[in-house]
This record gives structure tokens, sequence and C-alpha cells, in this order.
């Protein structure tokens, strides 16, 4: 007898979605390459391709500052609850 089981984690994964790079995108290319170890060039590459998800799959705490990173930088971020994985 084979039985499966689904885990339920109490603290479901977060993500980053950047929409509008505000009036001052150095500023938030900058605050990619802090936060997420991107090169300048590709930060900047990410924030020319809008929305885009700029951090996936992280606690809810990380997503939140690094909302608010970007939104101090100048830009419009959301942290969201990323859809669970299907099989």
């Amino acid at each position: 007898m084979t039985v499966y089981f689904t885990l339920v984690c109490d603290d479901p994964p977060y993500g980053v979605v950047l929409t509008d790079p505000g009036p001052r995108p150095v500023e938030v290319v900058k605050a990619l390459h802090r936060r997420t170890g991107l090169s300048l060039w590709r930060s900047k590459v990410l924030i020319g391709d809008l929305p885009a998800t700029v951090l996936a799959d992280v606690p809810e705490q990380d997503a939140v500052a690094m909302a608010a990173a970007l939104r101090e930088a100048g830009a419009r971020a959301d942290a969201v609850r990323m859809p669970p994985l299907r099989p």
C-alpha cells in the first residue's frame, strides 16, 4: 500500500514584483544590485522589462523588506504570495 502526503507549510513563499522604476531608475538599479547581488548591468536590464519578479520563494519578512527598499529608492514594488507549485 502506498501512502501519499501533502506537506503544508506554515510560511508560504513570497516574492517581490517590480512594476514601475519610478522617477529615479538609477537608484532602483543600485538597490537591486545591493539586495540581490545581480550585476548593475543585469539589474538595469531587469527594470527595462517590467513587470518583473525580482525575488521569489522567500519568507514574508524578506519579501516585505525588499519591497520596502525598492519603494524607498522610488520604485513601485509589491510583496506577493507566490502560487503553490503543482506536480
